[in-house]
């Protein structure tokens, strides 16, 4: 029998519908979580990290602009089953961070060499859909550093290699970004899936 899986969507109120579609899409195991008053990425994924850990169960975040590939909640399913003790990043993109996409390339290709499914990054670069480990969450949520971007605030907090598919289950809209970046440099870059399961 399957092990039970719920979602979450992580949204902002400017993406209203977008991430109520995305939510009834998953069905009566997901539940949404709007950021309403703009605090941005980093204190709305804690958030759905903080009901997480409320559940009993494994969760799969999933932010607004996630596009889920057919069979989405199946290969979740398989891929959480294969790693149930690690932090799984179910989209692999294009574009940013730019320092981390020759690594990516080198990984992918070596990954294909070797007849693998999936590879490691020691952190995680992108929020748009995950899941950590119920057993490690009350670690994470006790090591979160709320002045850092959401998905590096997760994977340094969570502090092991994460498993990312070599083929993505989701997709990513990139679509114009709510989220005010410390940074201030614009997201110019495409920002897609490096492959589709």
């Amino acid at each position: 029998m399957a092990t039970q899986i719920k979602f979450i969507v992580v949204g902002h109120h400017a993406r209203r519908a977008m991430a109520s579609n995305l939510a009834w899409s998953l069905g009566e195991n997901c539940t949404l979580l709007i950021d309403e008053i703009d605090s941005g990425a980093n204190a709305n994924h804690r958030r759905a990290l903080e009901w997480a850990a409320e559940q009993d169960c494994r969760v799969v975040v999933l932010e607004d602009d996630a596009i889920p590939v057919d069979g989405f909640q199946v290969l979740v399913s398989d891929w959480l089953a294969r790693f149930p003790d690690s932090l799984c990043s179910f989209y692999l993109g294009t574009g940013r961070p730019p320092q981390y996409q020759m690594q990516i390339a080198e990984r992918l290709i070596a990954a294909d060499k070797a007849r693998a499914d999936y590879i490691t990054l020691p952190r995680l670069i992108h929020g748009v859909c995950y899941s950590v480990p119920p057993q490690h969450l009350d670690r994470v949520l006790s090591r979160w550093n709320t002045t850092k971007a959401a998905d590096y605030a997760i994977g340094d907090a969570y502090g092991c290699r994460i498993v990312y598919p070599c083929y993505s289950l989701v997709d990513h809209a990139d679509g114009q970004p709510v989220e005010r970046h410390s940074d201030a440099a614009p997201r110019t870059e495409r920002r897609r899936a490096w492959r589709l399961a």
